[in-house]
């Protein structure tokens, strides 16, 4: 049961990632049907986010009333239909439409997977959960590029949204598997804590704060990291794109080894070394080595990137409590979209006027940020549970 559970989890996970990348690999042919200009694809993205966000902030109350596996069938449920609504918009407006109910379906199974995994599973099975999003978001570019050789990209949206379906069947027959394990004993009786109740608890804010930070200079590497290779390393076009593929394979091969030392070390350790390691990848890609200095940069940042998300995810039953997770967990969701969301395109109005090669220190400035409120967290909760 355990094993089996754990399985349909990872699936589910695979179900997040496989959206993620479809618009990006779509978008060049799908901005010419509907008649718009290419950066429209950021309006999307951004009602997408909005919805994200709005649903990782209320996913606590929904858990709370329809249960984990309640809230993750219906959002993968959800996921399809809106995918399957993506393919069948006959304008960028209903395009558009559809990306609200997307988002919404995205940051609950966010929000209520990671909660589920944080109480129920060793950190290292958190590791792995987040190397499975990466295979989602690996496995939908090659679906849309074959559909798109085909001559539609209609057929990529469908064809994911059939995905998802099978995914939600899965779900579906292996609900009563989700009653096989209790959560850990919790302090206190569970209560929703909404917004305000989360900010009140010790070492929160702070931890909200290096959230933001982490996924903010995460989501700005991936962004920007072909621009800043060719704008300030000089980089030919078609290199820089390979190149930049050094930032995935690093946080995915990553994660995929954190699963392996994360028990030993511990949750907190695991955060000091991704930030130290992270923070070797900035120097990288300033020193004067060269190309193979920021490619080594750039793979070494990732590699420091990959086990600070599911650590701070895995820490927050020991840390706050497992009454609290959820509503914590998803208020740490909701910060880590905005980060991703609104700070990439601050970097590139900031790299519009003062140039790509400052990309290290912006990135050094929220690691630095994610470094001190990750260690102020630690100090309050010490101090609390003392």
């Amino acid at each position: 049961m355990y094993t089996l559970l754990l399985a349909v989890i990872y699936l589910v996970f695979i179900s997040l990632g496989l959206p993620d990348s479809l618009l990006g690999a779509g978008w060049p042919v799908m901005h010419q049907t509907f008649g718009v200009p290419l950066s429209w694809a950021g309006a999307v993205s951004m009602i997408v986010a909005g919805g994200t966000i709005c649903s990782s902030l209320s996913c606590e109350r929904l858990t709370a009333r329809f249960s984990t596996r309640g809230v993750t069938l219906a959002s993968v449920l959800l996921s399809a239909l809106s995918l399957l609504g993506f393919s069948l918009a006959g304008s960028f407006w209903a395009l558009c439409l559809w990306a609200v109910p997307y988002g919404l379906s995205a940051g609950c199974i966010d929000s209520a997977i990671n909660n589920y995994v944080a109480l129920h599973y060793r950190s290292r099975h958190m590791s792995w959960l987040h190397s499975f999003w990466g295979v989602g978001t690996i496995i939908s570019p090659v679906i849309m590029s074959r559909a798109l050789a085909g001559g539609s990209w209609r057929l990529g949206y469908r064809t994911v949204a059939v995905l998802q379906l099978a995914i939600g069947a899965v779900v579906l027959l292996t609900l009563p598997l989700w009653n096989a394990r209790k959560a850990p004993a919790a302090a206190g009786p569970a209560r929703v804590l909404g917004v305000r109740g989360a900010l009140k608890i010790p070492g929160a804010p702070s931890l909200f704060a290096g959230f933001f930070a982490y996924c903010a200079g995460e989501s700005t590497a991936i962004l920007w990291a072909s621009s800043y290779l060719v704008g300030a390393r000089g980089f030919s076009e078609a290199r820089a794109a390979a190149s930049a593929g050094l930032f995935y394979a690093g946080i995915t091969a990553g994660r995929f080894l954190s699963g392996f030392v994360a028990d030993r070390l511990g949750d907190r350790r695991m955060i000091r070394l991704g930030v130290a390691t992270a923070a070797l990848g900035v120097l990288a890609l300033v020193a004067p080595a060269g190309e193979w200095g920021a490619l080594a940069g750039l793979a070494l940042f990732g590699l420091g990137c990959a086990p600070v998300y599911p650590a701070i995810i895995h820490s927050t039953p020991q840390n706050f409590g497992a009454e609290n997770s959820q509503g914590l967990i998803g208020m740490q969701m909701a910060s880590a979209y905005l980060g991703s969301t609104f700070v990439p395109p601050v970097f590139g109005l900031l790299a519009g006027r003062a140039g790509l090669q400052w990309m290290p220190l912006f990135l050094a400035a929220f690691l630095a940020l994610l470094a001190v409120m990750t260690e102020r967290t630690w100090r309050r909760v010490d101090r609390a549970h003392k």
